[in-house]
């Protein structure tokens, strides 16, 4: 599509949005009584107008019935979002389930499925992931007795390049082969904005007998994904950003059918136990066969509550609809911005097949500065040291009104520099 700078255009972009009228179904932040432009949903979500009433409802159960409600309501509580939640990231029902925090699942994950021996030892992650992850890695080595100077592998981009090469890093997974155990990806990388080709480091890492399991916290509800056709071993990620379900909502791990009968290394708990004898409290533990097996504790119903009203939106939707305006979208204001004379550079690739709707921004002179005045401005976005601008026109509430707005504003402030 040919874009124009104009205001009339991106009014016109609006009036063709096919999407536009979910934007009036969530609670848009004003500052002094002025709507703000929010591109921060890359990092919490806006609330849907749904989440109260649905949230409501559980409370009203917990005042009515009390534990009454465990058995006539809760117990299968998490089941509400499992078939939405399958389709979003490409998998069986039977492959997913809603529990606990991301960072919690990674853990439960890889007590599993890093499984270190004398000549497979190795986990592969990428540079700049999320310090949680490898927070969780390195500790998941030291558990094991091992050193991560020798044992952690971290993917670095080429000289002067911000964003790793597909190439790249099928290489360096070839060149460790046969020693590496785990690869652990983010499947967008969360500074970057970079979205990495799963199916290729699933296939590489799987040609070495690797178990190849991916982060998507910035690419569930984001991207397209196919986490079964792809033949990825397991995956996780949180609500609270693109799946809008608040803060500290429950996260999700995707476990691959494969391994559904698992009988190797993991942390088990009541909530995991074959579900028609669950109650019957035996000291012997059955697990539910596929990623349900992996469940600990029962569910947290309010977050579950809040997650299932934006998930109704998001499944009523789908991702190909959501997909779709997001390159339009992501594609209008990285054509707004690389108007702005060479006063910024965008590190986010410019293919929309390595990008979701996250563009980062590098401004060549006081970029914290420049972020502190979009601030005072009513600009909500993301400032990430030393350097990064983070900026995600979210195609759920985000209008392209907002996106040229928000260059119009960005202009003035370097005109008043």
């Amino acid at each position: 599509m040919i874009f124009q700078t104009t205001k009339e255009f991106a009014t016109q972009l609006d009036r063709e949005d096919p999407l536009r009228e979910y934007r009036t179904r969530f609670h848009i932040p004003h500052r002094d009584e002025k709507v703000v432009i929010y591109f921060c949903g890359n990092s919490l979500g806006l609330m849907p107008k749904t989440t109260k009433e649905y949230l409501n409802k559980e409370l009203d159960i917990w005042k009515r019935d009390g534990v009454l409600g465990n058995h006539s309501r809760w117990e299968p509580y998490h089941e509400h979002v499992t078939e939405a939640t399958a389709r979003l990231v490409g998998a069986d029902p039977t492959e997913v389930v809603v529990m606990n925090a991301l960072t919690v699942n990674i853990h439960l994950l890889l007590v599993s499925f890093y499984q270190p021996t004398e000549e497979k030892y190795k986990i592969i992650i990428e540079k700049g992931a999320f310090p949680s992850d490898q927070y969780a890695v390195e500790s998941q080595i030291k558990f094991h007795g091992l050193d991560p100077d020798s044992a952690l592998v971290i993917l670095e981009p080429r000289t002067g390049e911000r964003c790793l090469r597909t190439e790249d890093i099928v290489n360096k997974l070839k060149e460790h082969g046969d020693t590496v155990s785990t690869i652990l990806i983010g499947g967008v990388n969360y500074n970057t904005g970079q979205a990495f080709d799963m199916a290729k480091i699933t296939e590489t890492g799987q040609e070495h007998g690797a178990k190849v399991g991916f982060d998507l916290a910035h690419a569930v509800g984001n991207l397209p994904l196919n986490l079964h056709e792809w033949g990825v071993d397991f995956a996780a990620w949180c609500s609270y950003k693109y799946l809008c379900a608040g803060p500290g909502s429950p996260g999700g791990i995707f476990i691959h059918e494969r391994h559904g009968n698992w009988n190797g290394p993991r942390f088990n708990g009541w909530w995991g136990h074959d579900k028609d004898t669950r109650f019957n409290m035996s000291p012997d533990f059955i697990p539910i066969k596929g990623a349900e097996g992996w469940q600990i504790s029962n569910a947290p119903i309010f977050g579950l509550a809040c997650l299932r009203s934006s998930m109704d939106i998001i499944n009523h939707i789908g991702i190909s609809a959501l997909r779709a305006k997001s390159e339009k979208l992501t594609a209008y204001m990285e054509y707004l911005l690389v108007q702005l004379n060479n006063s910024l550079d965008i590190i986010t690739p410019s293919d929309p097949a390595q990008r979701g709707c996250q563009l980062s921004v590098v401004m060549k002179n006081s970029g914290k500065q420049v972020f502190e005045k979009l601030k005072e401005k009513n600009v909500i976005c993301d400032w990430r040291e030393p350097d990064v601008i983070r900026l995600a026109p979210k195609p759920l509430y985000n209008s392209f009104s907002e996106v040229y707005e928000f260059v119009e504003i960005l202009r003035s402030i370097q005109q008043d520099r």
